[in-house]
């Protein structure tokens, strides 16, 4: 676990997640200022959070499209057998108690020069926007892959119904059968996501299904944690996972799928079959914060000491969606993101001192029992 100064934050050197921003009462000389927050994931909902109990009079609105938030975390370990679906799922009644007016609708459009959002047919107004979109998928990134096709051979990295499918198929599939998995190239959400999947699915096989296998093509040369993940595939899935890494002789960028015939083609010109097919494309932050005009590229950039778009003033982007230095997209992260925020947007609207960013990063991955 590594921290740094405010400095090192602000040249960018940044690392990563949880200090808290603290949750000390503000007086806010204006009155009940309005805060809308779009995302109610880790970085969204920790901000409302934040806010209420720094400020309980403040008026803070959560726009999220769910009515039960569904986490990507954990969700390998549904994958495994270790968890429930139902652990992964979490409603909002905790913010509601605390006075956050949570709306179940998607942020359509924002007028930023009138400070307000649409969504859900209604308009609502701010001093203060907070956007947490996380990610959205980037379909076309690999030929051949769409929406449609993902019900087929699915990239489950949106939580809920993709996790579900894919287990589902896992399940389904004869005792020999072949699972593959197409790895990201960086940037994507959780660095290790993939390969604590791939332990996960590994020991469903072994304990299910021991005569199948899993292959695994990966466009990168190294990834998040290798050592350790590579000793838990020697140690625990030697006959199971097969890693095919990218080299200076061999390219495992897939760039080719057919749906139909769960076909999978590398830039090499190499293909395999499979029965049950994860593939996860390239990523990019959520619609709305393009629609906005606070990305650049996929990803939106941020003033590293409070996490205000470079792009919009007064908007604040974080978790998965924004453009972090040297901090992973996770949950974790996410969450020490929007202490930060919520103490900033306190300090702004009482004009008080603010208290200097603090951030963190644990990461844990399951490999086995």
């Amino acid at each position: 676990m590594t921290e740094y100064t405010r400095r090192e934050i602000g040249l960018g050197l940044g690392a990563a997640v949880a200090g808290s921003a603290g949750a000390a009462s503000f007086a806010i000389a204006q009155g009940a200022a309005k805060v809308v927050i779009i995302g109610g994931g880790p970085g969204g909902a920790t901000v409302a959070n934040q806010l209420k109990q720094g400020e309980p009079s403040l008026d803070v609105t959560l726009i999220e499209v769910s009515k039960v938030y569904t986490t990507c975390f954990f969700s390998n370990l549904y994958l495994g057998g270790f968890r429930s679906y139902a652990s992964l799922q979490h409603n909002y009644d905790g913010l509601k108690k605390l006075g956050v007016k949570v709306v179940t609708a998607t942020a359509t459009d924002v007028d930023t020069q009138a400070k307000q959002v649409k969504a859900g047919g209604r308009t609502y107004g701010y001093d203060r926007l907070v956007v947490a979109p996380g990610i959205d998928i980037k379909y076309n990134s690999i030929e051949g892959y769409s929406q449609q096709a993902s019900q087929i051979m699915p990239h489950a990295y949106l939580p809920g119904a993709q996790t579900q499918l894919l287990k589902r198929q896992l399940e389904a599939m004869k005792n020999g059968g072949t699972v593959v998995m197409v790895a990201p190239n960086n940037p994507y959400r959780c660095p290790p996501g993939p390969y604590e999947r791939a332990c996960m699915i590994a020991h469903y096989l072994k304990t299910k299904k021991p005569k199948s296998k899993l292959v695994i093509l990966d466009p990168k040369k190294a990834f998040s944690k290798q050592p350790v993940f590579q000793e838990a595939f020697a140690k625990y899935y030697k006959d199971i996972i097969e890693l095919n890494l990218t080299n200076e002789i061999d390219d495992y960028a897939v760039t080719k799928i057919d749906a139909k015939t769960k076909t999978i083609t590398t830039k090499m010109g190499k293909s395999w079959k499979a029965d049950v097919a994860n593939v996860i494309p390239q990523q990019r932050a959520g619609e709305i914060a393009h629609k906005i005009g606070l990305a650049e590229g996929d990803w939106c950039p941020v003033n590293a000491e409070n996490f205000t778009s470079t792009k919009v003033k007064e908007i604040y982007v974080l978790g998965d969606a924004a453009i972090a230095a040297e901090m992973p997209k996770s949950a974790f992260t996410a969450n020490s993101q929007a202490k930060v925020v919520a103490n900033d947007i306190l300090s702004a609207l009482a004009k008080k001192p603010k208290f200097a960013p603090n951030f963190r990063n644990t990461c844990w991955s399951m490999v086995a029992p």
